[in-house]
């Protein structure tokens, strides 16, 4: 379908006369994404397979003195200690911590987003 879709496209600006006035852009999609996105309207996956479901979003703030990685990774699992069936982990913001003109320690901050059990 994809190659068809290519020819057809290829064969339309062909068939534009030369000695047209103004400009008429045409658009070539090749991406298999971006052809699925023309059959159906775009959806959020989430919503596709959990109506009903709500979800709480905390922030953590991880501390490393070895990188924003690491940082941010101690946040998730001491997170994950006391909250239950955690869903996305999404870094916010990187700083570090400078004494005496040195990079003292790295820190991360998280949004953590969980199922909320009512």
């Amino acid at each position: 379908m994809r190659a068809a879709r290519c020819c057809q496209l290829r064969r339309s600006l062909r068939e534009k006369p030369a000695s047209a006035n103004r400009f008429e852009p045409q658009m070539l999609i090749t991406s298999p994404r971006a052809l699925a996105s023309e059959r159906e309207p775009a959806e959020d996956a989430m919503a596709k397979k959990q109506t009903d479901a709500v979800y709480k979003i905390v922030e953590v703030v991880g501390v490393s003195d070895k990188s924003w990685e690491d940082a941010g990774r101690s946040a998730v699992e001491t997170a994950a200690g006391s909250l239950r069936d955690l869903r996305v982990a999404e870094v916010t913001q990187m700083d570090m911590k400078v004494e005496d003109g040195k990079v003292a320690a790295f820190r991360t901050r998280v949004s953590l987003s969980f199922k909320y059990e009512a």
